[in-house]
């Protein structure tokens, strides 16, 4: 396909104000870049965050996105892993300093100078964009792009918080089920695991929807489980569910925090924490991460459930994430 100099992206401008349609210069690839047609973008529940003013001082103007499906159209100059035609996914970390005390000791993930993707650099809600290659996934297979998209993060988050959680877990809770749950429960059936879906009050169609992925019990958020509770995982960005987490979990448990941003914790009675249960948050993900779980996704045969968006309509899809009126992930359709 020919590469045009101008390109369609939805952009930020302020945050708490809608995304705008604008047409802006094709962006150049740096020596360690690679120049992305992008096919889909993921609308993750970050983006949210960004666009609501709920994660500071984002790069301004600025363009979302970190679930990217694209293939390589160019290249720059010391770029060695990929070549134009590669089919290719880029995450939420897009660079790291690999010199902090954090990237020496392998915890890339708690970098103290980190750039992310659709946050403090462009992303992917646009026809074209840039990534780093060394922050890049190939993606072989023959998956479509709106469907491989939520890998990318959704997936990714998903799997770290899951292996947070640790060994011998028979019932795991899943609070919050949205992209990263869907995915995270199918990871968690193939293991052998039980998954107790617990969805906002009232909200019968998620509850539905994740008995029809395997859960073996969906109630409300305020609910007890029919079983206590060996681990639990928390995607939904309510404080509240933490002490509600730990209250359904048995001693010994782990409540994983899997978000980026969380409304304020309640105080809570010191005998739910009792019992060397542990509260642990998961802060972005590793590359190590990626590599490890791209391979294990086609092991599991993960289908992810997406709402499919054209680009012009972010706003939209961003506002139906607000609301909680997405099943499973939304993602844009952009080529």
């Amino acid at each position: 396909m020919a590469v045009h100099a101008k390109m369609q992206a939805m952009v930020l401008d302020s945050p708490g104000m809608p995304l705008c349609l604008r047409e802006i210069p094709l962006p150049v690839p740096g020596l360690n870049q690679i120049l992305l047609q992008v096919h889909a973008c993921g609308v993750c529940r970050t983006d949210l965050h960004i666009a609501d003013g709920d994660l500071p001082n984002p790069k301004l103007p600025l363009i979302l996105g970190h679930e990217i499906v694209g293939t390589v159209l160019a290249v720059g100059s010391q770029v060695t892993k990929f070549h134009p035609g590669d089919r290719v996914g880029v995450p939420w970390l897009g660079h790291t300093c690999g010199r902090c005390r954090y990237c020496l000791k392998g915890r890339e993930n708690l970098c103290d100078y980190p750039g992310f993707t659709g946050y403090t650099r462009d992303g992917g809600f646009a026809e074209y964009t840039v990534a780093d290659e060394k922050y890049t996934f190939p993606l072989p297979g023959s998956s479509s792009p709106i469907h491989a998209a939520p890998l990318l993060c959704a997936g990714l988050i998903g799997y770290r918080s899951y292996r947070m959680i640790g060994e011998d877990v028979e019932h795991l809770g899943i609070y919050g089920f949205g992209a990263a749950a869907h995915i995270t429960t199918q990871v968690a059936l193939y293991h052998g695991q039980k998954v107790y879906a617990f969805t906002a009050p009232g909200d019968l169609a998620a509850q539905k929807f994740a008995l029809s992925l395997g859960a073996v019990w969906a109630g409300d958020s305020t609910s007890q489980p029919p079983a206590l509770l060996d681990a639990a995982i928390i995607f939904a960005p309510v404080g509240s569910l933490i002490p509600a987490a730990l209250a359904a979990t048995a001693k010994g448990g782990v409540v994983v925090c899997g978000g980026i941003h969380m409304s304020l914790i309640p105080s809570f009675s010191y005998d739910i924490l009792w019992g060397e249960r542990v509260v642990r948050s998961v802060a972005n993900l590793t590359r190590q991460d990626g590599e490890e779980f791209l391979a294990l996704a086609p092991k599991v045969l993960i289908k992810t459930e997406v709402q499919p968006f054209p680009l012009e309509d972010a706003n939209r899809a961003l506002d139906l994430l607000r609301q909680g009126q997405i099943q499973g992930a939304a993602v844009l359709n952009i080529s």
